[in-house]
């Protein structure tokens, strides 16, 4: 700092007026944040696809961008109901059209009178419009098999992450060894190690099992907790079911010994649910925290903390874009819930769009309503089409000499391992390069596949992982697989 000073000063003598604001004077912590699957490697894709459209030869005609979950650029179409209640409310003109079934007339109708003029472009409340939040908890209460839903516990979020961001922010505390120690499991999606860095946050990483198809290990929470409790106050732990980027669903008995673990040890639990639609595998079931809590009774039921988190942007709906989302707390203090709806009221409300769009996802057409037979028919067509495209990218992969992948259980990703030679990883330490991105860079320059590094995720040291998205149509998700195959034979050749 004091050379900063010293350089505006001589600045200042020379007629030049030193920056206010430079990575010397910026917020540390922002400086800290990382985010994997927006990061180099994505950029680097951009300005390929720039030099693509420009004329530039490559060996590829295209960029395929399998680095994130936005299943809408990768080609799957939105559902049709979603679309034309939307279109309607957006423009309430096209109420009098006869193109529009009298079920997405009426649903818009009812969305409209509930905003503010009867018009999406006003502010709705904080927490998000009263009769969404009300639909959101039926919502709940019909997945959960009657157990009961408060929408006065319910707050619409632009997005899941918003949300996740806010209840983070209320538990980060405290100074020195007294600073908030946050569990998130390892690999984990970058979005907790990013807010966690701009919290200033301690992170604490337990690691999941890749040898049992990335089970949570209540062994190894105790590890990471302890451990922990010598150098900050874990208070928070986090779990992502189905996972982000591993795929695994966790079992009902996993969810229930976590709820104990959480209770025992006096940590708030925040359940990342956005892949809930997102089970493929046979025998596999989706368990939500809030169900189970409940069904374990006192006192978990009536004392243990939760957070659990529902988007628009994952299972069959991949609405990205429009970035609608919520959180239902259980258990939470009751002026600590005063003071979240005050945090939330700052960003004003979140985006009116995106609340109609989720109440489309909580309360679709009912089987008497003319649109429910497209609806229900389009729906299963994008869920199979993505157990088939999950099985099948375990499949090519685990054929692949190197290669090994876990069953994709659900979400929308494949986190496989892939064996690098000593002598790339000892080129890539050459360039400073994380191994993992090494190999990912270079598959993105000679095959046009733009994959995300198991680095930017968390991994075992001495694994290499890439994670996948599972999202391009069938035909080209085959092609994809069979150039990274072929790729990763050639790279292991190359460095042998």
């Amino acid at each position: 700092m004091a050379s900063t000073v010293k350089d505006q000063s001589q600045a200042s003598r020379n007629g030049l007026k030193g920056k206010v604001l430079t990575l010397d004077t910026m917020n540390p912590c922002v400086r800290r944040v990382e985010y994997a699957v927006r990061g180099p490697i994505v950029q680097r894709a951009l300005e390929l696809e720039q030099e693509l459209r420009q004329g530039i030869k490559k060996p590829f005609t295209e960029v395929i961008r399998a680095n994130i979950g936005d299943a809408q650029a990768m080609g799957q179409r939105p559902i049709t109901f979603f679309r034309q209640v939307l279109a309607l409310c957006v423009y309430p003109n096209l109420l009098s059209s006869p193109d529009f079934p009298d079920d997405v007339k009426r649903r818009a109708e009812r969305i409209l009178k509930a905003c503010g003029g009867q018009s999406l472009g006003a502010y709705t409340i904080s927490s998000g419009i009263q009769m969404i939040r009300e639909d959101v908890a039926q919502y709940i209460e019909r997945r959960d098999g009657g157990i009961p839903a408060d929408p006065n516990n319910i707050f619409l979020s632009t997005g899941a992450s918003d949300a996740i961001v806010t209840v983070l922010k209320l538990l980060v505390a405290g100074e020195g060894r007294a600073r908030t120690g946050v569990l998130i499991p390892i690999p984990q999606y970058p979005l907790y190690s990013a807010a966690l860095a701009e919290l200033a946050a301690v992170q604490v990483d337990y690691y999941l099992d890749e040898e049992r198809a990335w089970a949570l290990d209540l062994a190894e929470l105790r590890r990471a907790l302890c451990q922990a409790r010598d150098h900050c106050c874990p208070r928070v732990l986090c779990v992502i079911n189905p996972g982000n980027p591993t795929g695994q669903v966790q079992t009902r008995e996993c969810v229930e010994a976590v709820i104990r673990f959480a209770f025992e040890e006096g940590l708030f639990l925040m359940a990342d649910e956005v892949y809930q639609d997102n089970v493929y595998a046979e025998g596999s079931q989706f368990h939500s925290f809030k169900k189970v809590l409940m069904e374990m009774g006192p006192p978990y039921a009536t004392q243990q903390e939760l957070a659990s988190f529902h988007s628009v942007s994952k299972g069959y709906m991949g609405e990205c874009g429009f970035r609608g989302g919520y959180v239902e707390v259980v258990n939470m203090d009751a002026e600590v819930q005063k003071q979240m709806a005050k945090l939330m009221s700052v960003r004003l409300c979140p985006p009116v769009v995106g609340q109609a769009l989720m109440d489309m996802v909580v309360s679709p057409p009912a089987p008497s309503e003319p649109s429910f037979k497209q609806f229900q028919a389009e729906r299963q067509e994008v869920l199979a089409e993505l157990a088939a495209k999950a099985k099948l990218t375990e499949q090519v992969f685990n054929e692949a000499p190197g290669i090994r992948c876990n069953p994709v259980q659900g979400a929308m990703y494949s986190f496989p391992r892939v064996q690098l030679p000593p002598r790339a990883v000892q080129r890539a330490q050459e360039l400073g390069l994380a191994p993992d991105m090494f190999f990912c860079l270079r598959l993105l320059e000679e095959t046009g596949i733009c994959v995300v590094p198991g680095s930017g995720f968390g991994q075992q040291e001495g694994t290499y992982h890439f994670r996948m998205t599972i999202l391009p149509p069938l035909e080209k998700l085959r092609l994809l697989l069979e150039k990274l195959r072929r790729f990763h034979a050639k790279f292991t050749q190359e460095y042998s």
